[in-house]
């Protein structure tokens, strides 16, 4: 199949073009070292893969309290800024655009993250059922997170806005909150995870409460339409999966539209993980929900990315693993070019530098 839509330009409502409809998908890749700062070598990985039609860069950390993760940048300090302009000028000097993704773990950490070793956060509760932390002391199982006090929650709130003013600062075209994956504000959404008596659970409606703040916060500082918010409704990673998804996040999602985000990134695919409690959520299904961009994830070709595109279902399709190993990935996509063997997975979430990292090299001429 000959592939032309993945190559057309398309643009959010209030005119950021991007040249095609190929995304750079978040993905940790543990470079910024022990004080969480992006650097050169970041830099450069970005730039190499900054044809994409949008780069979404691995999640950054918004406080000291997200931890949750060996050597993932954060965006809570000045030399953080600094670090992410380094990496925005590398994008923009090759004619790319880039959005930070915000991270907040919640209980997907362990209090060896912290020098006071203090309990990582949560809604209520409730750990992750066998699986472990990799934490500076090794690996471990995961503990029993402290259930957030409801005055707590309006910190963490501003702790958004203050990340979102720090992305602003560095130069990106706009910004991301992750909230899939069994992260902190995915774990406020599923009742598997939220069993609070406040007015942050209960109800669909109270456990969107802290997502629709996240958001509002963010908009204090980019405009709606520069907002993109991740979901993963069919995800068991982190120990998740709720069996109200098929009524959950078509609720969220239309919170979502009502709030005027100009992007939705649904990971609809199943190779990260399915949880099997009833039919799979289909980009299909989403989209008449949200009039917005739409990009779905997870296990894509390129010949499927272009069908979603066609049949209508998608704008735009996030690619993960492919660009780890093909910097080039839309030129190899373009050329018809084969895509490299897939990387060795120990390099994935190495601190080891370039290894894996930025010497994969390009396809021949």
């Amino acid at each position: 199949m000959t592939a032309t839509k993945l190559f057309s330009p398309v643009s959010t409502r209030d005119g950021l073009t991007f040249s095609n409809r190929i995304v750079m998908a978040p993905m940790t890749r543990s470079r910024a070292g022990e004080a969480r700062i992006p650097n050169q070598l970041m830099a450069g990985y970005y730039a190499q893969r900054a044809d994409a039609g949008l780069v979404i860069t691995e999640a950054a950390v918004i406080s000291e309290q997200g931890i949750g993760w060996l050597n993932s940048p954060g965006i809570y300090n000045d030399e953080q800024v600094e670090g992410w302009r380094q990496v925005v000028d590398a994008v923009h000097a090759r004619g790319g655009k880039i959005f930070l993704q915000f991270w907040h773990c919640g209980r997907a950490s362990h209090r060896y993250f912290f020098e006071d070793e203090r309990l990582p956060v949560a809604p209520s509760a409730i750990g992750i059922s066998n699986d472990h932390s990799h934490t500076p002391k090794g690996s471990v199982p995961y503990e029993t997170p402290r259930a957030l006090e409801t005055d707590e929650i309006a910190a963490i709130v501003e702790d958004y806005r203050r990340a979102a003013a720090r992305a602003r600062e560095a130069g990106f075209d706009g910004v991301e909150v992750h909230s899939a994956n069994g992260y902190l504000l995915d774990q406020f959404l599923q009742a598997k995870t939220n069993q609070r008596e406040d007015a942050y659970g209960g109800s669909m409606e109270n456990r969107y409460r802290l997502l629709g703040e996240v958001v509002e916060a963010v908009k204090d500082v980019f405009p709606a339409e520069r907002i993109s918010v991740r979901l993963s409704p069919n995800g068991v990673f982190n120990d998740m999966g709720t069996p109200e998804y098929r009524e959950l996040f078509p609720y969220v999602i239309g919170r979502l539209e009502a709030a005027g985000i100009g992007i939705l990134h649904v990971m609809d695919g199943l190779g990260f993980g399915f949880h099997e409690l009833g039919e799979p959520v289909t980009l299909e299904e989403v989209r008449p929900l949200f009039t917005g961009l739409l990009i779905g994830n997870v296990g894509y070709t390129q010949e499927s990315a272009e069908q979603a595109i066609v049949a209508g279902h998608a704008d735009m399709i996030a690619f993960g693993r492919p660009f780890i190993a093909n910097p080039d990935l839309v030129e190899r996509f373009r050329r018809g070019v084969p895509l490299a063997p897939e990387a060795d997975m120990s390099t994935w979430y190495s601190s080891g530098g370039e290894t894996g990292y930025t010497d994969w090299p390009l396809a021949a001429e």
